[in-house]
């Protein structure tokens, strides 16, 4: 029996080998890189689902009888009323790099909430099956700030994100530990256990 067919959309590479890493060989991964006739949809939700299925359902319509899949995540900080949020990856700009985004978290961080660095990750799956019925699935994991950037793996916030239990960031932790605990792995477990029941 073939695997089943997976496309992902997401152009962010940190987040495709994630995706594969988690996911393993048991599925026929693809990614909207590979559609020529693919265009970005606008995130103008006002959640992390909202967006999700947004980036879902225009994959949907391109890979009509495969099992498509989005996800939309994000920091949310406790002391500054959950953000960044749903604008996580642009906190600092509409262009911004990861680097700029932690620099501009870290300073907010430092004026708002100095004495409140509890913090959580928090992804949102949306998936279409084959059949085009929709699921949704989330992952969360909690954590605190850093008082500064530390460690060179992983992307987005993992220098600043220390997750509960743990004395160093993701990025320090490295991705074999990342690929246990984090808020993507637990959500993608729950897909994977969706399609496993689907073959």
């Amino acid at each position: 029996m073939s695997a089943p067919q997976l496309w992902i959309s997401t152009t962010n590479q940190g987040k495709l080998n994630e995706f594969r890493n988690l996911i393993g060989g048991s599925v026929d991964i693809h990614s909207v890189g590979e559609l020529a006739n693919y265009y970005p949809p606008p995130e103008n939700g006002q959640t992390f689902t909202d967006n999700a299925r947004i980036k879902a359902k225009t994959l949907k319509a391109l890979k009509p009888g495969a099992w498509v899949i989005a996800d939309d995540s994000g920091l949310e900080v406790d002391g500054l009323g959950g953000l960044p949020g749903v604008h996580s990856a642009r906190y600092a700009g509409p262009k911004a790099s990861d680097g700029e985004n932690v620099a501009k978290l870290l300073k907010m961080v430092q004026i708002r909430s100095a004495a409140n660095r509890k913090a959580q990750f928090r992804c949102v799956l949306v998936a279409y099956d084959p059949a085009g019925v929709e699921h949704v699935v989330e992952g969360v994991v909690t954590g605190t700030i850093a008082t500064s950037a530390k460690g060179k793996g992983g992307f987005g916030y993992d220098p600043v994100f220390i997750p509960e239990g743990k004395e160093q960031t993701f990025s320090e932790l490295g991705i074999a530990v990342k690929n246990q605990i984090s808020h993507r792995a637990k959500a993608i477990r729950q897909f994977m256990s969706l399609i496993e029941q689907s073959t």
